[in-house]
């Protein structure tokens, strides 16, 4: 069964939305979209239902902890990871405490995403 995922990358650096885009397709999931901007994320919010958003904390026009909570907003059933080069056990918490699913520290490995996927899909079969 290879569920059909809807995922979103938000992060201002083109390297790190294209190292996980093509890790995503390598793991089977090929509905990806990506935005660099805080407003695009919201925007993309506003127009599809993403089952995963990676958010970067650090964006040109704002806070990825600051988004969270208007994700959850727009669209509730979706899990929130965050993701930095920061990974201070406050910024940790503090993300999670504004409601992310998740974790991930820069520089990050396919199998960390991998697990990541899985924590919020076990049944997924294409994640090895």
């Amino acid at each position: 069964m290879n569920t059909q995922l809807s995922i979103l990358i938000v992060d201002d650096v083109s390297t790190v939305r294209s190292f996980l885009s093509q890790t995503l397709m390598h793991l089977g999931i090929d509905n990806v979209r990506e935005a660099s901007t805080a407003s695009q994320c919201i925007s993309e919010c506003k127009t599809a239902n993403y089952n995963i958003i990676f958010l970067d904390i650090e964006l040109p026009d704002g806070d990825g902890k600051e988004l969270i909570a208007q994700i959850n907003e727009l669209c509730p059933e979706t899990n929130v990871v965050m993701v930095s080069a920061h990974s201070g056990i406050e910024n940790v918490k503090d993300a999670i405490d504004k409601g992310a699913k998740g974790f991930i520290v820069k520089p990050f490995t396919p199998k960390k995403i991998a697990a990541i996927l899985k924590k919020f899909y076990p049944d997924l079969e294409s994640v090895q």
